[in-house]
């Protein structure tokens, strides 16, 4: 019997599940755990606290580097970019459970982030290729919506572990290995694949202007909560377990976007980015402010991750009004531009406190954050997006 005689129509949603998996376990539990494990990493391998700035730098980098790899590649390999994404994911996670050096550390942290850049451009190809039109928007969103669930799943996974850093990571390079040949057998190279991208226009870039300053200003700003939210929260005298259910409290935030888009669509991508970047930013000094109070505290986390995932959905809007057919193109354009801005504020942010102390630093950030809400909306994208019920969070 042949194999898509075997599963018939519920091989898709398999493999959306799978896909959605692989984003949870690249973004949330590999690229964005590396700051929910940073204060333990710290005291066992002695990594300062602006190294640390400079590592999730790197990071960002390569995140950035295998993004532009997959937009390019994935039309034509986006199985070979999923083996990627999970080697990256898996090698890098194994060798930060085993680093006895906080250089080997970070050369792992660095390789480990490489794999979210990698996955999202592989799973847009694979759904594209598997799922009908008509549920092909609503399985994109699934997929992308994973960092969310990974974020909680990173935080429950301290919770069980903590102080054991070296066993949650090593944990989650096993379960790299299984989430990717999961991908790679549902997919069964049905996914569509295709020439590759056109170039845009010289106007498609003009018109992304002011998208771009405002994506750069976002990531600049966020990087404080990424990198640093509980390394604060320890230093404030919260407990091992607060300071992890606030990292929870990201995960939910992010999450909830998702019952929250049909408000986004009727208010439009202008009013969303506002209030999206507007109360991550004010969550952001909030954590500044008022650490010692875990109440507040883990409010704040769930506001930040709802903010910082409400403003990604109105830049994925957004691009997509300006040209519906490089729609695609415009994300990862932002996207990139968007973690370039977190590596460039991760060791401002980290030299900062090192200097100055973490509520100067948060507060700077906090403000980055606001000021990158009050860009004008020059660009006829912005006035005439709908913001898509898409929950993505590229950090």
């Amino acid at each position: 019997m042949k194999r898509s005689l075997s599963f018939g129509p519920s091989r898709p949603t398999a493999l959306v599940a799978a896909g959605t998996a692989l984003i949870a376990l690249t973004y949330g539990l590999v690229r964005l755990a590396y700051g929910l494990f940073l204060p333990e990493v710290q005291a066992d391998l002695g990594l300062g606290t602006s190294a640390a700035g400079y590592v999730s730098a790197g990071a960002s980098t390569s995140y950035c580097a295998a993004a532009v790899l997959g937009f390019v590649t994935a039309g034509r390999r986006p199985r070979l970019l999923v083996l990627g994404a999970g080697l990256s994911a898996g090698v890098g996670s194994a060798a930060m459970a085993s680093a006895q050096h906080p250089a080997v550390f970070s050369i792992a942290a660095i390789l480990g982030s490489a794999g979210a850049g990698l996955a999202s451009p592989a799973m847009v190809q694979l759904v594209r290729g598997s799922s009908a039109p008509p549920v092909r928007e609503r399985d994109q969103a699934r997929v992308n919506a994973g960092t969310g669930p990974g974020l909680v799943a990173a935080g429950l996974l301290a919770l069980a572990l903590l102080p054991n850093w070296r066993l949650a990571w090593g944990l989650v390079a096993a379960l790299a290995v299984g989430v990717t040949a999961a991908v790679l057998w549902l997919d069964g190279e049905r996914a569509a694949r295709g020439a590759g991208l056109g170039v845009p226009t010289r106007s498609w870039w003009v018109a992304h202007g002011d998208l771009v300053a405002a994506a750069l200003g976002m990531g600049a700003g966020s990087a404080a909560v990424w990198n640093f939210g509980r390394t604060v929260l320890v230093g404030a005298g919260a407990s091992e377990r607060t300071s992890v259910l606030a990292w929870v409290a990201l995960g939910l935030g992010g999450t909830a976007v998702i019952g929250t888009a049909r408000l986004l669509d009727g208010v439009g991508p202008v009013a969303a980015w506002g209030v999206g970047t507007s109360v991550a930013g004010g969550a952001t000094a909030v954590l500044a402010l008022a650490p010692s109070r875990s109440g507040w505290a883990l409010l704040a986390c769930v506001a930040f991750g709802w903010g910082f995932t409400a403003a990604t959905g109105a830049l994925i809007a957004a691009t997509s009004r300006i040209d519906p057919e490089q729609a695609p193109a415009g994300t990862s354009l932002l996207f990139v531009v968007l973690v370039l801005g977190q590596a460039l504020g991760a060791p401002l942010v980290g030299s900062l406190a090192s200097t100055a102390g973490f509520a100067p630093a948060f507060v700077t950030a906090a403000v980055a954050m606001l000021a990158a809400a009050l860009l004008p909306p020059l660009r006829t994208g912005w006035r005439s997006a709908s913001p898509a019920a898409v929950c993505v969070s590229p950090s």
